[in-house]
């Protein structure tokens, strides 16, 4: 049982971080921006293109493919949603729009073969490839019958630390005031002088970079890189965790998280590895059915 205790709070740290991602985006644009998988799913995959196929170090393959996934960040904000925000469009299009750009940023990915135009990206098509042995340190403990990691131990005083620092610009720097600014009333925070589009632009930048660094993460610990990782581990579970901890909501997102990866191994323990894709879609329907506003919502009210 420790053992599992440790999957949980490991996966949950995984889960937490790119659900941020999400409700950031969600807390100051009221849209859930849905090319948040494939900014996940490049992150893992800049990383492993970069030390096989070009042959560079691992950390500053991690470094290259975080710039990437916060410019993707831009790419969203130009291409997607400033365009219909101007046109004062319903919040659909938008939906609508970052689904259409992560279909085509997959699809692009999975066509990544030698001698095609995304080669220079990726070129192993749609298998599931994994960074060679040595390529980072993991060391490995036992301790009391349970196996240790050191790449998984690694990731959760990375994201909590993420999260404190995160939480802290929030709270208690310009930056983050003006994106609560803009968050509770853009049209109010544009009369007190606030760049509204520049407050989005970085949401949609530290959101991509975090959804990047998730990605490295998930695939480095897991061994699973492919074109379909965003869509086919952590797209509906990153909805459910929102929804779990309170939609719009930092704090709900990573308690979210860790409950999700929580729930997941114990349905694993008690009922079998066959359950675990249906537990996300189980637990967003009964949030969504008993307590739509998250487990979460009563305690913390702030969107951000």
């Amino acid at each position: 049982m420790g053992q599992q205790i440790l999957n949980a709070i490991f996966i949950g740290s995984i889960y937490a971080l790119f659900a941020v991602g999400y409700t950031l985006v969600f807390g100051v644009l009221d849209i859930l921006n849905l090319a948040h998988s494939a900014v996940f799913m490049l992150g893992a995959a800049v990383t492993y293109s970069i030390v096989v196929n070009h042959g560079q170090s691992f950390w500053l393959a991690c470094a290259l493919a975080i710039v990437v996934a916060a410019l993707m960040g831009l790419v969203i904000e130009y291409v997607c949603l400033r365009p219909l925000r101007r046109r004062r469009a319903p919040p659909i299009s938008a939906l609508i729009s970052t689904i259409g750009l992560a279909l085509i940023i997959v699809a692009a990915v999975e066509q990544g073969r030698p001698g095609t135009l995304f080669a220079w990206l990726w070129v192993d098509g749609a298998n599931s490839v994994s960074l060679p042995p040595g390529t980072f340190p993991n060391p490995t403990w036992n301790v009391a019958g349970l196996t240790l990691e050191g790449t998984k131990l690694a990731i959760i005083p990375i994201t909590i630390a993420l999260m404190l620092l995160l939480g802290y610009v929030m709270r208690y720097t310009q930056v983050g005031r003006g994106l609560r600014a803009v968050a509770e009333n853009p049209r109010a925070a544009r009369l007190m002088g606030i760049d509204v589009d520049r407050m989005i632009s970085l949401t949609l930048v530290i959101s991509s970079a975090l959804g990047g660094l998730a990605g490295i993460l998930f695939g480095v610990a897991l061994g699973d890189i492919s074109p379909y990782i965003g869509r086919d581990s952590v797209e509906v579970r990153g909805l459910a965790v929102i929804v779990l901890g309170g939609m719009g909501s930092i704090p709900g997102a990573v308690l979210g998280g860790y409950l999700l990866g929580a729930i997941e191994v114990l349905a694993v323990v008690l009922l079998g590895s066959n359950v675990r894709a249906g537990v996300a879609f189980a637990a967003l329907f009964l949030m969504l059915v008993l307590r739509p506003q998250g487990l979460f919502g009563a305690q913390l009210r702030e969107r951000i």
